[in-house]
């Protein structure tokens, strides 16, 4: 599955007790539509727990409202709350990301750092 979103927080490693990794974080993905017979549009937001396992490095790019897509499977978690209503969660166990809009900010400050250091390190 295929989705593509904004990040609702900068993403976080978690470290499980094997010393594995995985990158955790937040997709909101929006959907719009017009009902029959209505002049006004309505907007639809669906949250999704997604979990990247592959690099934990990932995760300094990936910060509140960058817009990012994912490659990977749905899952549905159902429970039921305190009050015992039904509940349900949406996951994304993914397999690949592309970020495709980078929100302005602390992540571009540490590319140009890394970009000055780059330049600085060249032998001529």
């Amino acid at each position: 599955m295929v989705l593509i979103g904004r990040l609702c927080k900068d993403a976080v490693v978690a470290q499980l007790k094997d010393d594995r990794k995985v990158v955790n974080f937040t997709l909101a993905v929006n959907d719009y539509y017009k009902p029959k017979n209505s002049d006004k549009g309505v907007t639809v937001t669906t949250f999704i727990s997604c979990g990247y396992w592959i690099s934990p490095k990932i995760a300094e790019w990936l910060k509140k409202g960058s817009l990012v897509e994912v490659t990977g499977r749905l899952t549905v978690n159902a429970y039921t709350d305190m009050q015992g209503e039904a509940k349900g969660t949406l996951n994304c166990h993914v397999d690949s990301i592309k970020i495709h809009q980078q929100i302005k900010g602390e992540a571009a400050k540490t590319e140009s750092t890394k970009k000055e250091v780059a330049v600085n390190d060249l032998p001529f």
